[in-house]
């Protein structure tokens, strides 16, 4: 047996808490009640009416980043990461790292057709490639220091402020009618700052207030490392929550709070390393609290190692993965999980200077690539862990049914919230409608053959 299946110690001694409270509250909060009214075009209920529902998508949203998109040495590869991408996930976070969308001052790498920058597909790319697929784009990040260009290092605070201004201002145009969360900042506590703005006392209100004014109807996302999210005392005094709580105060409007996931540790010291991070109870605890503020909570960048393309660890990764997204599906306040790399590999070097040069492609001893935390391996082969999400979406948290009005003309189910197929047979003939199970809906559909 492998010696890594200990570190799921907890996830067994806590499987009847986790077992009821994963079952109880996604029935509770995941899944709703529809009524389908059926009557003929004068008003009069039709019944006997044979309807098949199909779930075709889900209401949550499940991604990953899409940082290699058209980035792979081969067309085939490229053919293979977009397939695998659409077949599952209904999120991308598309990078809007400030150094490569404009690397050079008022030189924007927006379009299509910009030059290519490695992990950095233009965005118009991500755009089009989620239109077609039906995937909804997630920005990542708007007012991200670490990746600040370095045109601005030696700028004073004015100008830092009046470059970022301009920067929302270009974004909100070209893409605001496009992508409704817009993470404004991320991993304020981790990182060291490139800029002079970025000591500053007002960093984050201002980044959120100035937000809130050129992105008035999107959702403001604050983002923060794992350390903070998961593994800190889960108290409100908590470093994270103390200064959510004080940006709020400031008049900062924050819509919702992104909890990263990244399992970064070696080998060796897995276990140890892992006390907080795989204890359901612990899990728990620090979403409930950082529901007290009334906010969706976003898990925003996923990564699981699984140290090796071995079978045993592989499968490993895919069972810890499967604990992991039930948890964080039951919980009432999480509205999106959204994976890290998708393919092992093709990562840079794991390092709070962007500037040291990344792992080679395919060298699993170096950063991120180190933890073989993709979920398609370098060759773009599914692991299980792919295919444990896949199955979760798709099957287990998925609803059809087979119904027939009543002398009403009416007919009910509970299912998952999400966009559902419903196909309509009365005397042999036949008629498709899409509809949307809502949580914030009654759901009452009305439907007139």
């Amino acid at each position: 047996m492998n010696d890594r299946k200990k570190i799921l110690d907890l996830f067994e001694q806590q499987k009847e808490y986790t077992d009821k409270r994963v079952s109880e509250d996604i029935e509770k909060y995941r899944k709703g009640n529809a009524e389908i009214i059926v009557t003929d075009k004068r008003g009069k209920p039709i019944h006997n009416v044979e309807i098949k529902a199909k779930q075709k998508s889900h209401e949550f949203r499940f991604g990953a980043n899409l940082f290699m998109l058209d980035e792979f040495e081969t067309e085939e590869k490229n053919e293979k990461y977009k397939k695998h991408f659409a077949d599952v996930f209904n999120m991308a976070t598309l990078p809007f790292y400030w150094d490569a969308t404009e690397p050079e001052k008022e030189k924007t790498r927006y379009d299509k057709d910009s030059k290519k920058l490695y992990r950095r597909p233009p965005i118009d790319l991500c755009i089009e490639f989620c239109e077609k697929y039906g995937i909804e784009p997630r920005e990542h990040a708007l007012a991200y220091d670490r990746f600040f260009p370095k045109w601005l290092y030696e700028a004073n605070v004015a100008q830092v402020k009046e470059a970022l201004e301009k920067r929302y201002k270009e974004i909100s145009e070209r893409y605001a009618d496009k992508i409704h969360t817009i993470e404004v900042t991320n991993e304020m506590e981790w990182v060291k700052g490139k800029t002079s703005f970025y000591d500053e006392p007002d960093f984050v209100k201002w980044c959120f207030k100035s937000a809130e004014e050129y992105f008035p109807n999107n959702q403001l996302v604050i983002n923060e490392h794992t350390g903070l999210c998961w593994a800190d005392r889960c108290r409100a005094t908590d470093k994270y929550y103390s200064y959510i709580e004080a940006n709020m105060l400031k008049g900062a409007r924050i819509d919702a709070i992104g909890m990263q996931y990244h399992l970064f540790n070696r080998r060796e010291n897995e276990y140890d390393a892992t006390r907080l991070t795989l204890n359901p109870e612990s899990l728990y605890k620090h979403m409930d609290l950082y529901s007290n503020f009334g906010k969706p909570l976003q898990i925003t960048e996923v990564t699981v190692p699984a140290y090796s393309w071995a079978s045993e660890d592989e499968e490993i990764q895919a069972e810890i993965i499967e604990k992991l997204y039930s948890i964080w599906f039951s919980h009432p306040n999480v509205e999106q999980i959204i994976y890290w790399n998708l393919v092992d590999g093709y990562a840079h070097v794991w390092d709070p200077d962007p500037e040291k040069i990344r792992a080679s492609q395919g060298n699993m001893s170096l950063g991120e690539n180190y933890y073989y935390g993709g979920l398609l391996r370098f060759d773009l082969s599914p692991k299980p862990a792919y295919y444990a999400i896949k199955n979760l979406i798709q099957n287990v948290w998925h609803t059809e049914e087979t119904l027939v009005t009543s002398e009403k003309g009416t007919c009910s189910f509970r299912g998952f919230y999400g966009e559902y197929e419903l196909e309509f047979d009365e005397d042999g003939k036949t008629m498709k409608k899409t509809v949307f199970l809502s949580s914030k809906d009654d759901n009452e559909i009305k439907v007139v053959l």
